[in-house]
């Protein structure tokens, strides 16, 4: 019987010591967690009681909190200031689906639950005030925002704007957008109706195509190509094997140029200008793989970007082919990038060589105006500073006298490379445009992508060029 009851008390014992360790791991590691849940509703519920912050587009107000005057049980009712303009970077804010964006990852501060945040909560609590969350104070320009969303209408797509020196997202805008309003009613029953509509529109308005989305490059990649070859010795004026068609290793298909490059040589320089796929390929081969795939690591392939809005990686294939490294060294067979790591390119040729890491968040501020959180600009060598000029003056080249020049500005210095992919051989094509202006310095990366509402086909440099321009003038 002792031997029993011995056996029954070291069992409960052993449920107790793991009851504690249980409650001692959700206490200490999943607590966090699960409060910062989208799906917690009950700290959601706590935070609509409580006095959102504001995000701000300098100091534009694209996100509030105002007073609720309607029947529910909610004391404030979150409002978006042009919210499809706006929608990509604040994300939205719902009793029923969380939140995303900004309000997601900048929750705590916003609704003035963050440990830094602490000792003003109690002060408010003491004094009887209203509790109030800090605002968050982004980048974006709200001039620069709305050329961007002026310049896109009539396209799918997405363009970004960045300060090539610090990093900083200056426009953030994907086509079609959605109103986040929608999503924040307190109508609960209309805000379901409203998910079940965006989330079954074909057109997609909820994803981020600037951050969240990849795509081949094109001949936008050509970018990283040439600066691999600078890096290796090349010069502008190295000499390039430029056939009028390739054939692919293996196969008895061929891989032709998109406009007149001849059938001998051409230099780099030339080869980037007229945007010449064999003398990509070419290069492709002598450079290898391997080069190909540091050197676009070095730009931020294959590491995500901008956590304010959940940025997502571009990616470079592994073990190619032949054939496959070809079509990668002009942007295609498995090579996908989000809009923002070609505008992340193009800004190290601008910034000498130096890659700024982009953000969004400029600082956090409480109530009193105190800053909670200011960013620190962080950037990377990722080539030479004359690997950075060479590209710069080829780039400019595209724009004066090659396949950019819709991008051409009047007594503007303007850079930019073209690209034209096919999703697949049997599909209508893509166009990107990345380019820079200089003096103030900017970079804007424009993405269109085919649609029902499109031509049968887009060009880098007859659609997506013109796009840009009206960005880089806005910036003048």
């Amino acid at each position: 019987m002792n031997k029993q009851i011995r056996f029954v008390g070291l069992i409960s014992a052993l449920m107790v010591f793991a009851l504690l360790a249980n409650v001692t791991y959700i206490e200490l590691v999943r607590e966090p967690v699960l409060e910062a849940s989208p799906y917690n509703t009950r700290a959601r519920q706590a935070d609509f009681d409580v006095h959102r912050g504001q995000i701000l587009a300098g100091d534009t107000v694209i996100a509030d909190s105002v007073e609720s005057d309607d029947q529910s049980s909610f004391t404030y009712q979150r409002v978006y200031a042009d919210g499809p303009l706006y929608a990509p970077v604040t994300g939205f804010y719902s009793y029923i689906y969380g939140y995303n964006w900004i309000e997601q990852n900048y929750n705590e501060f916003l609704s003035g639950s963050a440990s830094s945040q602490w000792f003003d909560h109690i002060i408010d609590t003491m004094s009887g005030r209203t509790p109030e969350g800090a605002s968050v104070v982004t980048t974006i320009s709200p001039t620069l925002q709305q050329a961007a969303w002026d310049a896109i209408q009539g396209y799918e797509g997405a363009i970004v704007a960045l300060d090539p020196h610090t990093g900083a997202v200056l426009a953030l805008v994907t086509a079609p957008s959605y109103d986040p309003n929608l999503l924040a009613s307190h109508d609960l029953g209309a805000v379901m109706d409203s998910w079940t509509q965006l989330n079954a529109d074909p057109s997609e308005p909820m994803q981020s195509r600037a951050a969240r989305m990849i795509y081949p490059p094109g001949s936008t990649f050509k970018m990283v190509v040439a600066s691999a070859a600078l890096e290796q010795g090349y010069t502008p004026d190295t000499m390039i094997d430029t056939p009028s068609s390739l054939k692919y290793p293996g196969s008895d298909r061929v891989l032709p140029n998109s406009g007149n490059c001849g059938n001998t040589q051409v230099t780099l320089a030339r080869a980037l200008q007229l945007s010449c796929n064999t003398s990509f390929a070419n290069l492709g081969m002598d450079l290898g793989a391997d080069a190909l795939r540091t050197q676009a690591e070095k730009f931020g392939f294959d590491s995500p970007h901008l956590p304010e809005v959940n940025g997502v990686a571009s990616q470079f294939p592994d073990k190619l082919d032949e054939a496959q490294l070809m079509l990668s060294s002009i942007g295609q067979y498995n090579v996908a990038a989000t809009p923002l790591q070609m505008a992340m390119i193009a800004s190290a040729f601008v910034n000498g060589g130096q890659m700024a890491e982009p953000y969004l968040v400029q600082e956090v501020r409480n109530p009193d105006l105190t800053v909670l959180y200011s960013h620190e600009v962080t950037t990377t060598e990722v080539v030479k500073a004359s690997t950075a000029q060479a590209m710069q003056d080829m780039m400019v080249g595209v724009v004066n006298g090659g396949t950019g020049t819709s991008a051409r500005i009047p007594g503007v210095t303007v850079g930019g490379k073209s690209g034209t992919p096919e999703t697949d051989p049997d599909s209508p094509t893509n166009a990107w445009f990345v380019s820079f202006a200089l003096d103030p310095d900017i970079v804007v990366a424009v993405f269109l992508q085919r649609s029902d509402t499109t031509p049968a086909d887009l060009w880098g440099g007859g659609n997506a060029g013109p796009v840009a321009k009206e960005v880089l003038l806005a910036s003048r």
